[in-house]
């Protein structure tokens, strides 16, 4: 799941969050920790221009200071960038940062990766965003390179290059897992070419099946033999009956229709889903992860083992 509280869009954030404290966000880390979530995720934007402010809000944390301190207080959990915007910073630097992460985690960072879409961000970094597209699959590329084992990473690109520079700590995995997010037709291209996971921005469900294929399809034409993990973010949950308008879209009901609804997305090629619960308070919301986990992940799990089985 992608944490609350450390974004704050309109689109998505509940009422409760913009009062919310880090104690709060801490509480959710451990909770997600000890019911058994796969990984938590923070977003990344460094400045919000005054246009997108009040869709957007101006409430991004950071996403490596944020998941740094929550892995301190977490021991299972994997903490994953959805999305950095990796553009906006040298691959080196961006290295040191999540390198150290990995390092201080005990190896739980998934490296998540994306254009970005704000053009003031990357104006204001002296970033240029028209090429915003090819700057990040070079830095996909160097990153590839600096989050290796090597003390002294090389990479040689059109925009960044480096050699005989050392940087220690490495990380804790001998290959960090690095993940592209987004549904543009680059996106899924990148995704397959250079990524180990695709999580997609947004596609309903009847066309998640023709952008799974093309994805596997370019993976194959690129020669590639390694799995990739498909990601897919599910609509809004709510497990049991809310007693409160939880919006036409959420899916809401008894822990066995919420799963055999979910189980649609194995069924697709899904391999994880990233979930997201309506609630009206931090306690609402630990509720229904603890409910999810408890009542709806066991039958989300016998239904890959028996799939595996057959």
């Amino acid at each position: 799941m992608q944490l609350p509280v450390q974004s704050q869009s309109s689109m998505y954030a509940e009422g409760w969050e913009r009062g919310a404290e880090p104690d709060d966000l801490v509480e959710i880390a451990r909770t997600a920790d000890h019911t058994g979530f796969a990984y938590i995720a923070a977003c990344d934007h460094v400045a919000i221009p005054r246009r997108l402010a009040d869709a957007m809000s101006t409430v991004w944390y950071d996403p490596v200071a944020t998941l740094a301190h929550l892995a301190a207080v977490t021991e299972n959990v994997r903490l994953m960038s959805h999305v950095a915007v990796v553009g906006l910073r040298h691959p080196l630097a961006s290295a040191k940062q999540y390198a150290t992460l990995d390092h201080l985690s005990g190896g739980r960072l998934i490296l998540g990766v994306g254009a970005g879409h704000v053009r003031e961000e990357f104006e204001a970094l002296g970033v240029d965003f028209a090429r915003r597209g090819p700057i990040l699959d070079e830095a996909i590329d160097a990153l590839r390179a600096a989050l290796g084992v090597e003390e002294y990473p090389e990479y040689r690109g059109e925009t960044f290059a480096f050699k005989d520079l050392g940087q220690m700590p490495r990380p804790a995995q001998a290959h960090v897992p690095l993940w592209v997010g987004g549904s543009s037709p680059a996106a899924v291209r990148r995704a397959a070419t250079r990524a180990d996971g695709w999580l997609p921005q947004g596609d309903p469900r009847d066309k998640l099946p023709a952008q799974i294929a093309k994805l596997k399809r370019l993976r194959e034409d690129a020669g590639i033999a390694e799995p990739i993990t498909v990601g897919a973010i599910t609509e809004p949950l709510y497990v049991g009956d809310p007693g409160w308008p939880v919006g036409r879209r959420t899916l809401a009901g008894k822990p066995e229709e919420l799963a055999e609804s979910l189980r649609a997305y194995a069924a697709m090629g899904v391999d994880q889903i990233q979930v997201r619960f309506r609630s009206r308070s931090r306690t609402e919301l630990t509720d229904q992860m603890a409910a999810f986990a408890a009542d709806v992940a066991p039958h989300l799990e016998d239904h890959r083992q028996n799939d595996h089985d057959q």
